[in-house]
């Protein structure tokens, strides 16, 4: 029975798995990593070890690196030097709905945009109309009616329309600073490749949603409507300058028919807003009073 009890301690001693270079088969394997790596120190000085772990090393590093520095398709093989696509090139396989339906409603509005700019160039089919358009657009310019309630203002004798023209000028403000506030937000760009002339600059209308003249024709006719009195004929032509302030920017490619209809829609809250906060006489007063530097606080 001695015998016996010698024999596997030998054959312990003499197995091919207790070698030096083989020690690493007998561990346990750490972070799924190939054995020829996990080796460490006991295979670096092995015969034949050494150089199949370095090289091994050495491939998966330029297959990771290509050429020594990060690829740029995010760790996918390819030429060395490619860039990744922007994000809005890269084709969904699996689109949601709700981004289907996003997406065609933007290329309808697109489409129809384009086709309806008429006006956009002096060679378009339109083009001949192009300076009436850009005349009928004048007159939804918020430059062109904070400068008209400005002046008004100061010829204005009576109480009552002083309150109405101080409001209109308050809500001619909000107007121009929401617009551009959104404006500068959103930053969409209109139909056409077109740069905002010096008085779309003066009231911060850089871009095309929303439309800044629909807004203010939108809140003008609405309030001129609600606090004068004024015949049918009037009332209608008012509203009909409000639609055709709104669609000459459609036909001069300025804007999308989204950024109109937005623009009518934001038009309508600044009128319901200021209808909520309306300014009292005594205060549109105390205003006037500030504005022409003859208000005294102890009178």
């Amino acid at each position: 029975m001695p015998g016996t009890s010698v024999r596997p301690r030998a054959r312990e001693r003499n197995s091919v798995l207790n070698r030096p270079e083989f020690m690493s088969l007998n561990q346990p394997m750490r972070g799924g990593g190939p054995p020829e790596i996990r080796g460490g120190g006991a295979g670096a000085g092995a015969g034949g070890g050494g150089p199949r772990r370095s090289g091994s090393v050495r491939s998966q590093a330029s297959e990771e690196t290509g050429d020594g520095a990060p690829k740029a398709d995010g760790g996918k093989r390819g030429e060395p030097g490619q860039q990744r696509l922007p994000e809005e090139d890269c084709m969904q396989l699996n689109p949601s709905f709700k981004g289907i339906a996003k997406s065609s409603l933007l290329a309808i509005d697109i489409s129809l945009s384009k086709r309806m700019s008429v006006c956009a160039y002096t060679w378009s089919s339109w083009g001949g109309c192009r300076s009436m358009f850009n005349l009928l657009a004048l007159t939804g310019h918020g430059l062109t009616w904070i400068i008209g309630t400005v002046v008004c203002l100061t010829r204005s004798n009576t109480l009552a329309g002083q309150e109405v023209l101080v409001n209109l000028l308050l809500a001619l403000i909000v107007d121009v600073l929401t617009v551009a506030g959104v404006q500068r937000l959103v930053k969409r760009k209109g139909p056409w490749e077109m740069s905002p002339g010096f008085l779309d600059r003066v009231v911060m209308d850089a871009y095309a949603f929303p439309a800044a003249h629909a807004s203010r024709a939108a809140m003008v006719s609405k309030f001129l409507l609600s606090h004068l009195v004024l015949a049918v004929p009037l009332r209608i032509l008012l509203v009909l300058w409000a639609v055709l302030v709104g669609v000459s920017r459609v036909l001069l490619g300025r804007h999308h028919l989204t950024d109109v209809l937005c623009g009518f829609a934001l038009g309508l809250f600044h009128f319901g807003l200021m209808e909520t906060v309306w300014l009292s006489s005594n205060t549109c007063q105390t205003l006037i009073s500030i504005g022409t530097l003859s208000w005294s606080p102890f009178s």
